[in-house]
């Protein structure tokens, strides 16, 4: 400031020196103030011409540092310059924080729409897109009532009250690939909303498996346990001869093992879902465990045919004398499940045949075939499940659990082994676990 009004009072010098000396027709006092006046304009002209064109570059966008206006002016150029490089500096660190930010919310497990006022759709992840069905470009600047019908949700939108979240069915949604949305409503901001959505189905899956399993099991208890409270009743209350003391009590003990059996399958079952998977550094002898399976095989074929002129025909057939890294007790607890099944299943004469075997690819393979009534293929997705029976009656006249195919299943994963099923109604089954060739190696590898 101090050197532009130095300036100034310089031009009015020059301006008055200047008057003095052209003077016409007054004295040399008249002259100078003449020339004061005419410098002091001509300085404004100056000034007020650097102004505008500061003023144009201003408004055009187009202030260059080559450019550069000199006086007050300038100096005003180069502030307003460095004020508009931070400003643009700043917004582009914002738009990158918010590209950043947004690329996070992309790749987001959970879907994310930003809605703004009327609920409409400003921005949403491809997450948000699947689950909704949107599409991230034709459904911008759409309400999103508009695109998602469900009427549950529409209820939800419209009411206001976002406290809790809303469980609803995805749309697309189908029964060969079900579909279950969490879906929350956060207001931020003046007229805005923040759309969550979370895919829940395997949560409800796990949550019907749940109940399932608690009124499965509370069933298979209660029946054991009424028979049980009734004939104990019965013999508390009537004097009965020793045959019917003897058939009571064998009716009994029959009922009490069943609940036994129960208990430990679910006791596996358990055991088997919370311990660390089977290591590869501890091999088992397969002969030892098919001998075990063998033995047990017999014994359960004795008991259920007590004429022994229709007993089972059990074939046992190893072709191989190698050793599967794992845990000798569930290797034994698989393979005797499913032979135990094919022989409860196959009527009496009928035939259970049981091999071992390595595959080319160094696999190894224990089969089970039957002779027994088959399986109808609807029922082969489901047989693994806890407690699933293709027919009811049939199972608890044979005294099965229901539960030894799912211990067959988590047994067969825990080794990274696969279960293959096959059967036709009237012709017997099979059933083929294959354990994977670094699990298997022959006896004579052993280091």
């Amino acid at each position: 400031m101090f050197w532009r009004s130095l300036r100034f009072l310089s031009w009015l010098l020059a301006g008055g020196l200047a008057g003095s000396f052209v003077h016409t027709g007054g004295t040399h006092a008249e002259g100078s103030a003449f020339g004061v006046a005419v410098g002091a304009l001509l300085w404004f002209l100056v000034d007020i011409s650097r102004a505008n064109k500061f003023i144009a570059s201003l408004r055009a966008n187009d202030l260059r540092p080559d450019d550069r206006t000199p006086g007050l002016w300038g100096d005003l150029q180069d502030r307003t310059l460095k004020l508009l490089r931070q400003r643009e500096q700043q917004l582009t660190d914002a738009q990158g924080r918010l590209q950043d930010f947004l690329s996070a919310l992309q790749v987001s497990p959970h879907g994310v729409i930003l809605l703004g006022t009327d609920a409409r759709i400003e921005w949403c992840n491809y997450t948000a897109a699947t689950h909704f069905g949107l599409d991230l470009e034709r459904d911008l600047a759409q309400c999103v009532g508009n695109l998602v019908r469900d009427p549950m949700f529409t209820q939800y939108l419209s009411s206001r009250d976002y406290a809790h979240d809303l469980v609803m069915v995805a749309p697309g949604a189908s029964p060969s690939r079900p579909m279950m949305l969490s879906v929350h409503l956060h207001p931020y901001g003046e007229g805005r909303m923040l759309l969550l959505s979370r895919d829940i189905t395997l949560l409800e899956q796990a949550e019907a498996m749940r109940r399932d399993f608690v009124a499965n099991v509370s069933h298979e208890i209660r029946t054991p346990l009424t028979v049980l409270a009734g004939f104990v009743e019965t013999l508390q209350t009537l004097e009965l001869d020793q045959a019917e003391r003897a058939h009571y009590l064998d009716v009994m003990s029959r009922q009490s093992e069943r609940m036994r059996s129960l208990v430990n399958d679910l006791l596996t079952l358990s055991k088997l879902e919370g311990s660390p998977v089977p290591s590869l550094d501890t091999w088992v002898p397969f002969s030892q465990v098919m001998h075990q399976v063998q033995q047990d095989a017999n014994v359960l074929s004795r008991l259920l045919c007590t004429d022994h002129s229709s007993a089972h025909e059990l074939v046992f057939e190893n072709q191989t004398d190698v050793e599967v890294a794992g845990s000798a007790l569930e290797l034994h607890s698989a393979l005797a499940n499913l032979v135990s099944n094919a022989i409860r299943y196959t009527p009496s004469s009928g035939r259970v045949s049981v091999s071992a075997f390595r595959q080319p690819n160094d696999t190894l393979c224990f089969a089970v075939l039957d002779t027994g009534p088959g399986i109808a293929s609807e029922h082969l997705g489901r047989l693994t499940e806890r407690f699933y029976r293709v027919d009811r009656s049939r199972s608890r006249e044979t005294g099965g659990t229901g539960l030894g195919l799912a211990i067959v299943k988590h047994v067969v994963q825990r080794h990274g082994a696969t279960l293959a099923i096959q059967s036709t109604v009237g012709s017997g089954s099979e059933f083929r676990i294959t354990f994977p060739a670094n699990r298997v190696r022959s006896r004579h590898q052993r280091i």
